[in-house]
């Protein structure tokens, strides 16, 4: 499938935002990634924070289609849907992510306090992550609990990617998950 310009500009600055972090990514490498020039980006966006919105609304719409669509909302039991989400963090951060982190946990920590769009697009993916784990979890915990071990089980999974990324060791993810699996799952 061909892409349109502004879309590889997007996906260029995408992977450079999450390799290097919004602030350390300068204008001059997202024209030197996507093979473009300031006019052709200006064409597109308005500034490198247009950018910066459209590349988070990317992420957002993948990991919608894929996480939120495609595992928690879809057909599957709640174990199959819970187990699914697990395998689908760590294959993601094996494949897409390699040692970079989340790109949404790594963007909540370097521009939460800076920028409230920013800060509200990436709390709007996780608070939907959540939302779909409670739904998922309530026959397990109870209506009462579902939500805090919602919290807990993303916040787990944020914090194995950051260690994994800290450590540049996938293992460390990969234990998170498996406590996760031994704490929710029936074996």
């Amino acid at each position: 499938m061909m892409i349109n310009k502004k879309e590889q500009i997007i996906r260029a600055a995408s992977e450079l935002i999450h390799s290097k972090g919004y602030e350390n990514t300068k204008l001059s490498d997202i024209l030197k990634a996507a093979g473009i020039g300031k006019g052709q980006f200006y064409h597109y966006f308005s500034s490198k924070r247009d950018l910066g919105i459209a590349v988070i609304d990317h992420i957002v719409h993948d990991w919608e289609q894929n996480l939120i669509k495609g595992i928690l909302e879809s057909e599957k039991t709640s174990d199959e849907k819970l187990s699914c989400m697990l395998d689908w963090a760590v294959s993601y951060h094996e494949n897409v992510a390699c040692f970079h982190g989340c790109p949404f946990g790594n963007l909540a920590l370097e521009m939460s306090e800076h920028d409230e769009t920013f800060r509200t697009k990436v709390n709007e993916l996780f608070e939907q992550w959540i939302q779909r784990l409670e739904e998922i979890l309530r026959d397990q915990v109870g209506e009462k609990d579902a939500k805090r071990h919602a919290q807990g089980i993303v916040a787990q999974i944020e914090g194995g990617i950051l260690l994994m990324k800290n450590f540049q060791d996938q293992s460390v993810l990969k234990n998170v998950i498996e406590n996760i699996r031994a704490q929710y799952l029936k074996v």
